[in-house]
């Protein structure tokens, strides 16, 4: 492990520093980045040791605000990255902030930064991870009709592939099914597996589980002449009208 291995645009950041401390900062950086997935909790400690060195320097403030909210210390998370937004400007890793105010239990506020002005800066991925987890606010309130409408963007193409457009259409299909429109839910489910060319969601699990529960459900169903199962009314299925609520 050595400070070189540190991205080059941090390791210019640390430069203020003298010459054996920016060494050590860049160490405990690039130990928490290494351990951050399988240890997050140790990788917090290397975070933590970087900021009581360097605690002026943005980048630093940051890099432990993410190490915290990915150890689930979320207001140790908001705070650093509060303090880092502060420090250089702009809208900062706001999706992350406003995760945090969820993980908090205050998914209002977590609303409330999705219509700040730093929100309308953001572009592409970014919006749409704020988009996401704005939605997830509104489904800790139930509120998931809304949920769905803050999804929909033009970027829920599902001819779209890769980590962002996998998790932005995971994201719809959760909210598609807590707003009880599971068949469009299945289908978002598939576009989700098919999008996640690196496998990083549950998509296709989630789509079989769905599916089988279809499968189960009508396996389970009485069969009375004319094929209508018992929970069906007795209409002919040939009077039956088209869904007209696609949406």
């Amino acid at each position: 492990m050595q400070a070189t291995d540190l991205d080059s645009s941090v390791r210019r950041d640390l430069l203020s520093l003298d010459k054996g401390n920016a060494e050590t900062v860049a160490r405990h950086l690039v130990m928490a980045a290494r351990l951050i997935d399988d240890e997050p909790e140790l990788a917090l400690e290397h975070a933590r040791a970087a900021r009581q060195r360097a605690g002026r320097i943005a980048v630093v403030r940051e890099t432990a605000g993410v190490i915290a909210y990915h150890a689930g210390e979320w207001a140790e998370a908001l705070s650093e990255l509060r303090t880092a937004r502060r420090m250089s400007g702009g809208a900062g890793l706001l999706a992350v902030m406003a995760d945090c105010e969820r993980g908090l239990g205050r998914p209002e506020r977590a609303i409330e930064l999705g219509r700040s002005d730093e929100a309308q800066q953001l572009t592409a991925d970014e919006a749409t991870e704020l988009r996401i987890v704005v939605a997830g606010a509104r489904m800790d309130l139930g509120q998931y009709d809304q949920a769905v409408v803050t999804l929909q963007t033009p970027e829920l193409d599902p001819a779209r592939v890769g980590p962002a457009s996998a998790r932005l259409f995971y994201a719809y299909a959760e909210a598609l099914l807590a707003a009880d429109r599971s068949d469009e839910a299945l289908k978002w489910f598939f576009n989700a597996a098919a999008a996640d060319v690196e496998g990083d969601t549950d998509a296709e699990e989630r789509a079989e589980e769905l599916a089988a529960g279809y499968d189960d459900e009508f396996d389970e169903g009485e069969i009375v002449p004319g094929g209508l199962g018992r929970d069906s009314d007795d209409t002919d299925p040939t009077d039956a009208t088209p869904d007209d609520d696609k949406r």
